[in-house]
């Protein structure tokens, strides 16, 4: 009895696992494959306005880390997803969000702006459950999905930074997002 409980163990521990997080009842997966390559779950964090919990951000890195600066100029892929937890976030309310996050984070914020527009036409109103995955693949661009919908690509390793840099820059949403998103 005792040899096949060990059996049992031994096989269950060699047996392939997928990892996931949650925070308040958003599942991540703890890796995503992209472009060939592996990435990890750096962290994730919920955006709050007032009381409401708008979403949950995870921040996919090649190479995790603390170090806001290090996560937004990496000039390596990276995924941002977002899950929405209300169906409070109008497009209005997403536009100036996305308008404030890169003006006050990104200091070439004119040379983006362009392709911010851009970015923001593929957004309408989001809804709780809606969920966006944004793959930044340096050379190749940002492409934007939206419930399994592919919106379409901004160009430009710049534009990269300056998406990243609207959850972990100087002036992030919140600061808690941005500790959570950076794996604190």
């Amino acid at each position: 009895m005792k040899r096949v409980l060990i059996l049992m163990l031994l096989l269950g521990l060699m047996a392939p696992v997928a990892w996931t997080k949650s925070l308040v009842g958003v599942t991540m997966d703890d890796t995503v494959m992209v472009d060939g390559h592996s990435l990890k779950l750096n962290g994730m964090g919920v955006r709050k306005k007032l009381w409401i919990k708008v979403y949950v951000g995870g921040l996919y890195l090649e190479h995790p880390t603390t170090n806001a600066v290090q996560a937004a100029e990496s000039k390596e892929v990276k995924k941002m997803v977002m899950r929405f937890k209300t169906n409070k976030a109008t497009k209005s309310k997403m536009d100036g969000g996305w308008d404030e996050g890169f003006e006050e984070n990104y200091a070439h914020f004119d040379a983006i702006k362009d392709r911010v527009e851009k970015f923001k036409s593929f957004f309408g109103d989001m809804k709780d459950g809606d969920v966006v995955e944004m793959t930044l693949i340096p050379g190749k661009g940002t492409t934007v999905v939206i419930n399994g919908t592919t919106k379409g690509t901004i160009d430009g390793d710049d534009f990269q930074e300056a998406l990243v840099k609207v959850w972990v820059g100087p002036e992030p949403p919140t600061e808690d997002l941005k500790k959570g998103v950076l794996g604190g």
